[in-house]
């Protein structure tokens, strides 16, 4: 662990010269388009420069935004005119209970899926199954969340019940007790997590499937049930334990996913998670805030790997590290 961990550096030196330099390759800086203000004088456009240090050559910058990184700083919006951490860290969090949300669901729903379309092969549960997992596989996910919402209108034009569609909170959000903040709150990212579960799902049955028939189908599998052990025991102790540990070692990238949000949806379903944030900031050339923000993600990254591979010697044995 201590070698992957000492192998990581280089890779975190090269992330880093990669993401800010292709940050850098976008024409003009955050205040080109400050030059089109007729309020804002070209010499308080220069004193902005001069302050945010974009009068500086390129490489100059690089290595004063790794100098604040080494002292724990992600260095200072230039949108928001504070520190990247203090901006980001309340959208991480937003999209944290979004994807968190969103991963139980797809767990719960996944694997047994997977494992119910490999020990009842070929049966109606499993052509009803597959058929309804192919036809969301062509969906892309923002197109299958307005497909949602379309759909939720729909019921609450018809019902008149008030199903959240957006945001993260109510109008009279502040006006509600400890508790009904909670379920307020569950209310409006069950919709958004589900809708994203249901996508994954989709792709993850269909992998954990083909996983277990390939592990059902194996020798060591018919030495097992010829030595008399109950077939649950067979399916979940032998089979499952093989077929799950290609998904443990993808683990790795779940920990970054967490605080990376989810992408399109956030923006179809107006929530205030960190992906429309960092559109803007792409939009607006707020260069420490997008280059922060994905170094955090890389650093992660290289945690989530380290503890994919300490599990992975959990799940096989036969997995060892020098």
């Amino acid at each position: 662990m201590l070698r992957r961990l000492v192998n990581s550096i280089p890779v975190l030196i090269g992330a880093s010269l990669l993401i800010f330099f292709i940050i850098q390759l976008a024409p003009g800086d955050f205040l080109t388009s400050q030059l089109l203000d007729p309020n804002v004088s070209p010499q308080q456009i220069d004193n902005l420069r001069k302050q945010f240090g974009l009068d500086q050559p390129v490489i100059v910058q690089y290595f004063y935004w790794i100098r604040e990184l080494l002292q724990g700083n992600l260095g200072l919006s230039f949108a928001y005119k504070q520190p990247v951490a203090d901006v980001i860290a309340p959208r991480i969090l937003n999209s944290l209970w979004l994807v968190l949300l969103n991963l139980v669901l797809f767990y719960i729903i996944a694997i047994p899926l997977g494992v119910y379309g490999a020990v009842r092969q070929y049966s109606l549960g499993d052509k009803i199954t597959s058929t309804i997992m192919y036809f969301f596989l062509g969906f892309p996910s923002f197109f299958f969340a307005l497909i949602v919402i379309y759909f939720i209108l729909q019921v609450r034009f018809a019902t008149g019940w008030q199903i959240p569609v957006g945001g993260m909170t109510s109008s009279n959000y502040n006006e509600l007790s400890t508790v009904s903040k909670v379920f307020d709150v569950l209310a409006h990212i069950a919709i958004p997590a589900l809708t994203l579960a249901i996508i994954s799902v989709a792709a993850f049955s269909r992998i954990m499937r083909a996983q277990m028939l390939e592990y059902l189908n194996a020798d060591f599998i018919r030495t097992a049930r010829s030595k008399g052990l109950s077939e649950s025991k067979v399916v979940y102790k032998h089979a499952f334990r093989n077929a799950i540990i290609p998904f443990v070692a993808g683990i790795g990238g779940i920990l970054p996913g967490l605080i990376s949000g989810a992408g399109f949806v956030e923006v179809v379903f107006a929530y205030p998670g960190i992906t429309p944030m960092l559109l803007d900031a792409i939009n607006q050339q707020d260069l420490y805030l997008i280059a922060g923000f994905n170094i955090v993600t890389i650093l992660l990254l290289i945690v989530g790997n380290l503890i994919s591979d300490v599990l992975l010697t959990v799940v096989d044995p036969r997995i060892r590290y020098a």
